[in-house]
């Protein structure tokens, strides 16, 4: 499809029309395991019309992939993280007065300068205390607290009439990522392209404008440079916002070696496109929902094959959860790499050597942090992924598997030397895994793979896919 522009959209009360998204991304470096976990949010703490295609760019940045959207009057374009792991979408506001505290890995990434500058904005206005976003922002038992935070009086919290704006909140992610600012409503502007005739150079492009789409205004983070584009399951996020949360979405995420390539891009589909009709070729497992943390996407994995040598066992925590909520394993975009908790994460690293003969790579492991990296043969008739490492598949609840694509489990971290090449395995073992996921898929290995979030029906699926014939075509 040959359609290209900018994201995002809000729910327009008359419209239950699906989204498709061209999802463009460029690598900069790969991030070693310290800095890897960014996305997380931190546990401690009807008829469908035509459809319509809207297509934006989205990145593979360090550690996640970015989305351009557009807010306000005139337009500003910010660039953000598209994250399932969350539920808030936030940008960062103001131009020199934006704060990101121990961001020096950032200072030279371009993308992170953008900001939004809501002085500059005519439509732009503060949320109001009383407001259902307010009350979720800050999570609340008493909705009246907000309001009562803003310095509201009783008569009026009584009467659901105090006009103050919601108070300032903290928003804290994984890692120990926190971000702080002020709910604020603006103008999302939309650029559709209508995907109603199968020809692939239809460029139908139409514009539109939503008012009122809710998002933090954030002066200050720590350790989050770049704002965030919620994808989660509760009423902040921006699937939610769309009035499309329960009719799923989709992903095809490109493989790294497509970095920087302005002709490819990744897919995106929001609404009723992302429920497939050929369903035929997808794994679905079940959706699993913690009584605790209800708005993430969960699934019971249930063991992991390392080619034909084995099987390793998966413990009880990463197939259900506990009476708190914690366990079960967490789909998480807004994660770079898979974390698995211990002691089954030392069991696969066993497994691994056991089935693998070549030559460790120690240097590389002491200079990037991953756990077990060879020394595997190459030649020139020879490709980075040509197989010669054992395969890895998911097996999930009721009877869904996924082999992970070449490429992303085992990656090469420098060009080949000496007739081989270094291969790590950038998988990570699970801190805190007594609270919380017990596990996290991250989006590393979910390069081409089909990602449905089927929410209707309560199930993830997965399919194997070339993600760049999928987009070219």
């Amino acid at each position: 499809m040959n359609c290209s522009t900018t994201l995002a959209r809000k729910r327009v009360h008359s419209s239950n029309i699906p989204l498709v998204l061209g999802l463009r991304y460029s690598r900069t470096s790969l991030l070693i395991p310290k800095a890897s976990a960014r996305g997380r949010r931190h546990w401690r703490s009807r008829t469908s019309l035509e459809p319509f295609a809207m297509m934006e760019q989205l990145k593979e940045v360090r550690d996640g992939y970015i989305i351009p959207i557009i807010l306000g009057t005139p337009p500003q374009v910010v660039q953000v993280y598209m994250d399932t792991g969350s539920d808030l979408t936030w940008v960062p506001c103001g131009n020199v007065s934006f704060d990101c505290m121990d961001c020096d890995d950032y200072r030279n990434d371009k993308i992170s300068m953008a900001t939004f500058s809501p002085s500059h904005s005519t439509s732009s206005v503060r949320d109001l205390c009383g407001s259902s976003f307010c009350i979720d922002i800050h999570s609340s038992d008493n909705f009246m607290d907000p309001c009562t935070m803003a310095g509201c009086s009783l008569s009026t919290l009584i009467k659901a009439t105090c006009p103050r704006p919601c108070p300032s909140f903290a928003y804290t992610y994984g890692a120990g990522g926190v971000v702080s600012g002020t709910l604020t409503r603006d103008t999302l502007s939309v650029h559709e392209c209508s995907i109603s005739s199968p020809s692939p150079n239809n460029n139908n492009i139409t514009s539109r404008e939503i008012p009122n789409f809710c998002f933090g205004c954030v002066g200050s983070t720590y350790r989050e440079p770049i704002g965030i584009a919620g994808f989660g399951r509760g009423r902040l996020s921006l699937p939610s916002q769309l009035g499309f949360l329960q009719k799923g979405f989709s992903h095809c995420f490109l493989p790294f070696k497509f970095a920087n390539n302005p002709n490819m891009s990744s897919t995106l589909v929001v609404g009723d496109v992302a429920d497939i009709s050929s369903q035929e070729h997808f794994q679905f497992t079940p959706m699993l929902k913690s009584l605790m943390y209800p708005n993430y996407y969960y699934v019971g994995l249930e063991s992991i094959k390392v080619g034909n040598f084995g099987v390793a066992e998966v413990p009880l925590s990463l197939r259900e959860f506990d009476s708190h909520g914690n366990g079960g394993m967490l789909i998480d975009s807004g994660t770079t790499y898979t974390h698995l908790p211990d002691p089954f994460y030392s069991q696969l690293l066993s497994l691994l050597q056991s089935a693998i003969s070549y030559p460790r790579a120690n240097e590389m492991e002491t200079q990037t942090g991953f756990d077990l990296c060879y020394n595997v043969p190459y030649t020139n008739s020879t490709s980075y992924t040509n197989g010669l490492l054992p395969s890895i598949t998911f097996h999930f609840l009721n009877n869904a598997s996924l082999v992970l694509s070449e490429g992303s489990h085992f990656y090469a971290m420098a060009a080949p030397r000496n007739s081989t090449v270094v291969k790590c395995l950038l998988f990570q073992t699970m801190e805190d895994g007594d609270y919380g996921p017990a596990g996290v898929l991250g989006s590393f290995q979910q390069q081409n793979v089909k990602v449905v979030y089927d929410i209707g029906k309560e199930r993830i699926g997965f399919q194997q896919m070339d993600c760049a014939a999928a987009a070219s075509s």
